[in-house]
């Protein structure tokens, strides 16, 4: 796969941008190398490696769904600056 310079004129487009055809040509090269390099991926033996989402192997670690006693409204309006009919009092922000 290679980039061509209509590909970075699309995507600057995309983005907004002016770039000039320095720029251009400069940008094509860049991304082209990178490109280059990525396809070193492809000479490596990936027979009978699994598929991975994450390096490390992380579990789920959810604890159990259990009813229990919550706050009383007293005890969560207790440090509140101002409540009104058991509810936080805020400042509008709407008009």
């Amino acid at each position: 796969m290679s980039i061509t310079i209509k590909d970075v004129e699309h995507v600057a487009n995309l983005a907004r941008l002016e770039l000039s055809e320095q720029e251009k040509e400069q940008f094509t090269g860049q991304l082209n190398a990178i490109l280059k390099y990525a396809e070193k991926l492809d000479e490596l033996q990936t027979d009978g490696v699994e598929p991975t989402s994450h390096v490390l192997p992380v579990h789920n670690v959810m604890r159990d769904d259990v009813t229990r006693e919550s706050v009383t409204n007293e005890t969560a309006l207790r440090n509140a600056p101002d409540d009104e009919d058991g509810q936080f009092k805020v400042p509008a922000v709407l008009e």
